[in-house]
């Protein structure tokens, strides 16, 4: 009897052993997990991937800084390798960047589509074959987007012709502008994408029963807007009578009230409307030169096609058209964004 009770005691022994050593085991392997876990969710998804991407002007410039911190935020918040081309707007200059960055065979390419779809579309072609994610930002390539959306071609910005028509619309309503009242379109109409802002803007003119003079922006004045003085300063000189200027390139914008100062303008003789947010625009709304401008929330335009390009790599999404301006500035509504403007968040 006693050693059947010895043998229970054994069994039941044995038994409770067991299970101590399997809730040992038990309660080390979510330790591991944990740690684990732990080290993937410090990893950014975007680690890995190399991105070439096109900001426009030049590095902090006016149009640029905003896009310029909106693509590093990117940049920080996935994880990522961008690398930054600057172009000073010249259309040939962002053509031999794309076949640059074409040759080092990064994941993805971010495009500004100034050059137009004729333009792009042989090389577009070439990295789409070679498995290379290309989107655009600031100025659309609907063909280009619509034959590779699949893939991952999207767009990030506004809707040049309507961003543009809403620029002058609004500058002959605040303006109390009246039918045969001369006016000027500075702008870029040449160009097949980017031009369509310049003509959104002489069309609503043109609409309101303006008579629009048109002047077409030299590459020199492209590349650096303080040219645009000496131009618009002689055009007023033999036009004493202009009542508006307007023009939809964000540099020529901010420096409308010099050319309106050196023609000796005062704030008011002539209204002036343009693109973009930078301090300097600002200080000309504040003056009373400036009267409207377009908000393209530059930002987001950095941002987005950066994003787009990590999430068509991972996750394989289509492309995203996203437009970014739907409103204007001007003197009763620049405060709320002032602070984020001198700190070329908005731009």
């Amino acid at each position: 009897m006693k050693q059947k009770t010895k043998l229970v005691s054994l069994i039941f022994l044995t038994a409770l052993l067991g299970t101590m050593i399997v809730l040992s085991v038990g309660c080390t392997a979510p330790t591991t997990a944990t740690k684990e876990t732990s080290a993937t969710a410090g990893a950014k998804i975007g680690e890995g991937i190399t991105i070439y991407a096109q900001m426009g002007g030049s590095s902090g410039g006016t149009a640029v800084l905003a896009r310029e911190l909106g693509a590093q935020q990117a940049e920080k918040d996935y994880g990522c390798k961008v690398n930054y081309q600057y172009s000073e707007w010249q259309p040939d200059k962002m053509i031999a960047q794309f076949k640059e960055a074409l040759a080092a065979k990064p994941d993805g390419i971010c495009i500004m589509g100034h050059p137009g779809v004729e333009a792009f579309a042989p090389f577009v072609d070439e990295a789409e074959d070679a498995g290379i994610i290309v989107t655009s930002g600031n100025t659309p390539l609907p063909a280009l987007e619509e034959k590779y959306s699949k893939n991952g071609f999207g767009y990030v910005g506004s809707d040049l012709f309507e961003g543009g028509y809403l620029v002058g619309k609004t500058i002959v309503e605040i303006g109390n502008l009246q039918t045969g009242d001369k006016a000027l379109e500075y702008g870029l109409e040449s160009q097949p994408e980017r031009g369509k802002s310049d003509k959104g803007a002489h069309q609503a003119m043109l609409d309101a029963g303006l008579d629009v003079d048109y002047i077409e922006i030299s590459p020199e004045v492209d590349g650096n807007a303080t040219l645009a003085v000496p131009v618009l300063t002689a055009y007023l000189a033999e036009n004493p009578d202009c009542k508006a200027i307007v023009t939809q390139h964000g540099a020529v914008t901010e420096i409308l009230p010099d050319a309106l100062k050196a023609a000796g303008k005062k704030p008011g003789d002539v209204l002036a409307g343009g693109i973009d947010l930078s301090p300097k625009t600002i200080e000309g709304i504040k003056a009373g030169y400036i009267y409207v401008t377009l908000d393209q929330q530059l930002y987001l335009q950095g941002y987005m096609p950066i994003q787009q390009v990590i999430f068509t790599k991972l996750y394989k999404l289509s492309g995203l058209d996203v437009i970014t301006s739907k409103g204007t500035v001007n003197a009763q509504n620049f405060k709320d964004l002032e602070d984020l403007i001198n700190k070329g968040i908005r731009g």
